[in-house]
């Protein structure tokens, strides 16, 4: 408990920073929504016209003519980014920053065993990131309340609930990356998230490489599949759930 306590303290600067900017931007466009609402309309026709890059953000499955679908093309994307390399940092630098601190050699000559403090480390990433989904959330569902916008709650709360797990793969192969390196590897992890959204998005455009969305947590946590009902993607889930698991296991077994 003692390693969770200052787990969370050294971090709570940088979650404070990630979960204030995160929840700024999907408030502020929620606000916005009033003022830009009449221009929608002009705005889904021109997106309705781009070709391949309407299938590559969702636009060919809804339309931004309402604020559901407002929601999803301009908030969605912008929060499952942030999400996506927030949760990458967190677990890019959890054990790494020991390393290059010089400050293992310490951590170890406390009364735990090295699983112990993976455990407590691993247990503050989650912490972390249930603290920034649960603030965000908190400050979207304000902004919508706040302005009388009709919004899907269910799939709201079905989209952040794909999109924490999608934040849990991508800081558990990051948690695996650190333990591997000797140095924090933060724009590595920063590169994975956007390998991640990228992989997603040719996945849905170029039909001979379909096959990545197994393989992209982005692809299950689509805003535009879960408001339009789409089926979700059993495979990409199931691969993703072996992915945190096999990653997990190799960190201990690393470590």
């Amino acid at each position: 408990m003692t390693i969770l306590k200052h787990e969370l303290k050294q971090n709570f600067k940088s979650l404070l920073i990630w979960t204030l900017s995160v929840a700024v931007i999907c408030a502020g466009c929620i606000y916005l929504y009033k003022s830009v609402e009449g221009q929608l309309a002009e705005t889904a026709e021109l997106y309705a016209n781009m070709g391949d890059m309407t299938k590559a953000i969702g636009m060919d499955k809804v339309s931004l003519v309402t604020f559901d679908c407002y929601f999803v093309t301009e908030i969605v994307l912008m929060f499952g980014l942030g999400a996506g390399m927030f949760a990458g940092m967190q677990g890019a630098v959890a054990l790494s920053k020991e390393e290059e601190g010089h400050t293992s050699e310490f951590l170890f000559t406390l009364p735990y065993g090295r699983s112990q403090i993976l455990t407590w480390k691993y247990l503050a990433v989650l912490l972390n990131l249930l603290l920034f989904n649960i603030i965000v959330m908190g400050a979207e569902a304000l902004a919508i309340w706040q302005i009388d916008l009709d919004v899907s709650w269910a799939n709201f709360m079905i989209y952040h609930g794909l999109a924490l797990l999608l934040q849990v793969e991508v800081a558990t192969i990051c948690f695996l990356i650190s333990a591997l390196s000797r140095k924090k590897q933060i724009g590595g992890a920063l590169g994975l998230a956007l390998l991640f959204y990228v992989m997603d998005m040719m996945s849905r455009i170029v039909p001979d490489i379909g096959f990545l969305k197994n393989w992209t947590p982005y692809n299950f946590a689509s805003g535009a599949d879960v408001w339009s009902g789409e089926a979700l993607n059993r495979t990409g889930l199931a691969i993703a759930c072996l992915l945190i698991c096999g990653s997990l296991i190799a960190s201990f077994a690393i470590y």
